[in-house]
């Protein structure tokens, strides 16, 4: 009650704290603290409803693999949802407890990559048009990652970046935790680019295989003057189609040298899509 106080306008980080040390120190408080801050969250006073919202993330980044598991649950998730959702109470929540609701869940996308009911609910928050894009957190909005972190994290591939992050989150001066929270950001934003690069590249890859064995089997009718004239309009467009695609190849080759499985997989697809290209033009020219 009093880490949440509505009356109290700024954040009490002693009682803060406090509620972090009750939570370590009880047996139970891994598995009762999410039901109480559920509650708290959802409290139709704006000020205890962001207050237990920054108890909930310091819990997050202090209190454990425990408490990471309960809040990972449907249970305590759909208690968030509950507080985005107009068939509970997101007809009289306040947009600036939404807004951070929506930014806390999508956080733990981050953090928690593993926790496939996290992202599930994020997924199905966008499908519904609840959340309608990615958050872009305020630039004094701290999220320092959570102890323990996940295997091969973000912030584990880059050491220097992750010494800095380190260093800067011990810190108690105000522009350290500014330094690191845009730290955190841009570390985010080049995982989120490099997994948006890597989706690009498999969808691409993919296309080409699925484009080719298509146009071999039409080639194979064509062969054998077997193709309507539907057909050797769809093989047409493939061929098109086809060209297209080798220039996107050595695109995205180009943004894939640090990467040499990927760079392996893009060149076998450019050799096999070099063949059937070559296929095509001696088949229909002869």
């Amino acid at each position: 009650d009093k880490a949440t106080d509505p009356n109290i306008p700024e954040e009490n980080w002693e009682c803060i704290q406090q509620f972090c040390d009750q939570v370590n120190a009880d047996i139970e408080g891994p598995l009762l603290a999410p039901r109480l801050l559920a509650h708290k969250i959802q409290s139709p006073q704006e000020v205890e409803a962001l207050h237990a919202l920054t108890v909930l993330e310091t819990c997050v980044n202090n209190c454990g693999e425990r408490f990471h598991r309960e809040i990972a649950k449907f249970r305590f998730l759909n208690e968030l949802i509950k507080v985005l959702s107009t068939k509970y109470y997101g007809t009289w929540s306040s947009e600036k407890v939404k807004s951070r609701v929506t930014e806390v869940i999508f956080s733990w996308t981050v953090w928690f990559p593993q926790e496939v009911k996290i992202r599930d609910a994020y997924q199905m928050l966008k499908k519904q048009g609840i959340v309608k894009e990615d958050p872009k957190v305020p630039e004094d909005k701290i999220l320092p990652p959570p102890s323990p972190r996940p295997q091969n994290s973000i912030f584990d591939r880059d050491e220097e970046k992750s010494k800095l992050l380190a260093r800067l989150l011990k810190s108690n001066h105000s522009e350290d935790l500014q330094a690191a929270n845009r730290l955190i950001k841009s570390m985010i934003k080049e995982e989120q680019e490099k997994s948006a690069k890597a989706s690009r590249r498999e969808s691409t890859i993919s296309e080409v295989s699925e484009n080719i064995m298509r146009m071999n089997e039409l080639l194979e009718n064509y062969q054998r003057q077997e193709l309507s004239r539907a057909d050797q309009e769809t093989l047409q467009t493939l061929f098109q189609r086809c060209e297209k695609l080798r220039p996107l190849l050595f695109r995205i080759a180009s943004e894939t040298v640090d990467d040499d499985e990927a760079l392996a997989a893009l060149l076998q697809a450019n050799d096999r899509l070099t063949q059937a290209l070559g296929r095509y033009r001696q088949v229909v020219a002869s």
